[in-house]
């Protein structure tokens, strides 16, 4: 029977600690790390827990809240929201990233001065010529870029990939100084007391835009100021990423955590899956086989099957160095491709308007795709 978000909320928010190390070098840490695809419900997921964290009735007193109040911090597309550009469009010459102040920020940057660390945090992720310059009142940032001369280009409006990278140093930078400060066991000896209340720490997909070298950096970094976190201090990730995922796992690898794969079975109902005795990295094509295997057997088979057909099939070939993912499909007589199986592939994985997605399949289609599944599985000895 699936769960609602609110159901899974308290299951995250109840979890146990796991206990009994298998190695001396292996420690406890309380780090639940949850995979789901897009679309699954990840950031409802971090906001239904927010919620359930803090009262309703302080929630509508965010906005005045004192940070020392706080139990939970949290990085999702909410965090983002709070970043938005003025691009100038009466004059075209000075667009700006504006940031609607919260008590976070505000901390950060006007009690805490630490924006020389937010801009070496954004700089280590995107380039050093890359500057940003915050106004007086830190409510807004420009951009420039400078080329090692006396050329440089002001005023510019950076990448998404960039902007993505700049929230979350900004969000890291916070993350540093909590677990700094906290690490020091007697209160009254701490540098600040504002985060002594503070229970959680939820991060939901901070890897969106990046590419994977970036994307492996963040992951590792991560990991390490989590691992050196001594205060009790509890932590929920969850990405859409199957790299992130992976990454995370190997350097997750001496310390005892949770790790989980959140599914939504039907319209307001999920199932959060342990994944907790595997101890090889998250397999994300065979996932994708699991699933689709799943849905022949309760003749649940929809179009966006065909994406996961696709991205096994992609997968495979960059693995085996095919050129083209058609280039595993099976074959006829004559040694050539079946042009139906390629071209339904083809159709029932891109849609120029999600508007058109069909997602019910016709007998026909579902044969093809239970067809090339079996055969790629049995060409390609998938186990």
């Amino acid at each position: 029977m699936g769960k609602s978000l609110n159901e899974i909320a308290e299951q995250l928010k109840n979890a146990k600690n796991i206990v009994n190390a298998r190695s001396a070098s292996e420690k406890d840490v309380p780090i639940q790390l949850i995979y789901a695809f897009n679309g699954i419900g990840k950031t409802r997921l971090s906001k239904v827990f927010k919620e359930l964290i803090e009262s309703k009735s302080s929630l509508e007193e965010e906005e005045g809240k004192e940070l020392a109040n706080k139990k939970i911090l949290y990085y999702n597309a909410f965090t983002e929201d709070l970043f938005y550009w003025d691009n100038d469009l009466a004059n075209d010459l000075e667009p700006k990233l504006k940031i609607h102040p919260n008590i976070f920020t505000k901390w950060i940057f006007e009690d805490q001065g630490q924006d020389g660390n937010v801009i070496d945090n954004f700089q280590y992720y995107t380039d050093k010529k890359l500057m940003p310059r915050f106004n007086t009142a830190f409510s807004e940032v420009t951009f420039s870029y400078h080329r090692g001369n006396d050329e440089y280009s002001d005023n510019i409006k950076i990448s998404k990939g960039e902007e993505s990278c700049f929230v979350w140093s900004i969000f890291y930078t916070l993350l540093e100084e909590i677990v700094n400060v906290l690490n020091i066991p007697e209160e009254s000896e701490r540098e600040t007391n504002q985060f002594d209340n503070l229970e959680y720490v939820f991060i939901d997909d901070p890897v969106s835009s990046l590419d994977d070298n970036h994307l492996i950096e963040l992951a590792v970094n991560l990991a390490k100021l989590l691992k050196s976190s001594k205060s009790g201090l509890k932590f929920i990730i969850t990405t859409h990423n199957p790299l992130f995922y992976n990454v995370l796992h190997n350097e997750f690898k001496k310390v005892i955590y949770k790790k989980y794969i959140l599914k939504k079975e039907d319209e307001g109902n999920y199932e959060l899956v342990s994944n907790q005795n595997n101890d090889s990295p998250f397999s994300y094509h065979l996932f994708l086989i699991a699933e689709i295997e799943k849905a022949i057997e309760t003749e649940q088979l929809k179009k966006y099957h065909f994406n996961f057909l696709r991205n096994i099939l992609e997968k495979t070939a960059t693995f085996l160095g095919y050129d083209n993912w058609g280039d595993l499909l099976p074959k006829m007589e004559d040694g050539r491709v079946n042009p139906y199986e390629s071209r339904i592939i083809n159709i029932s994985s891109h849609s120029k308007h999600s508007g058109d997605e069909i997602v019910e399949l016709s007998d026909a289609d579902k044969r093809v795709l239970k067809f090339v599944l079996a055969e790629i599985k049995k060409n390609h000895k998938f186990r």
